[in-house]
């Protein structure tokens, strides 16, 4: 089934069949593992090129980023947010962004056609990606979020996240991103 995508000329991204479960607080590191899986299932149905990198766990992009060896440039830094559309409608999107980068505000709110932006809560955040804070993945699992990426990502050739988990990562080939998140592609950050 095939959602519909608010931004004119979008398109429109998949809705899942498998869909993943929320985060139990009480085994973080089980659903961790459960969305790491379906990510690698689907990574791999698509042909993609990835590397895993296990490191200590950590999900502040610019530490991770050491860790991992590379640039804050090449990390996706995943921000979800609610944006007002009117007094009665929301929309939640997963904003991935440089990690060196800040989100613009205005230029979302402005490409969305809303009145107001702002983060989602942490336990709505949590819920919709169905990952912990600092392990939320740059994909959209959720059908009731629009993902949305900046353009200034795909400058990089890799593109580097948290898969799900504190203490593993991958490095994902960018042009194969694009293809298989089929985002919003817009300038949302500054520098």
């Amino acid at each position: 089934m095939i959602r519909t995508n608010p931004v004119a000329g979008a398109t429109p991204a998949p809705e899942r069949a498998d869909p993943v479960p929320a985060p139990d607080r009480a085994d973080p590191v089980r659903i961790g593992d459960q969305l790491y899986d379906l990510l690698i299932r689907d990574l791999d149905a698509a042909g993609a090129s990835y590397r895993v990198l296990d490191h200590p766990p950590e999900g502040r992009t610019e530490v991770v980023s050491a860790l991992r060896g590379h640039s804050a440039a090449q990390a996706a830094k995943c921000l979800m947010l609610r944006v007002k559309m009117d007094k009665k409608r929301s929309q939640y999107v997963l904003a991935v962004i440089r990690g060196d980068a800040r989100l613009d505000f205005a230029a979302l709110r402005e490409l969305l056609g809303g009145t107001y932006v702002a983060f989602a809560d942490a336990a709505t955040a949590e819920s919709l990606a169905r990952a912990p804070s600092g392990a939320v993945l740059p994909l959209v699992y959720a059908s009731e979020m629009l993902l949305v990426v900046d353009t200034s990502l795909a400058e990089s050739s890799e593109i580097f996240f948290n898969a799900a988990r504190l203490d593993r990562s991958l490095a994902l080939d960018t042009q194969d991103y694009l293809r298989i998140a089929r985002p919003v592609l817009a300038r949302i950050s500054t520098w």
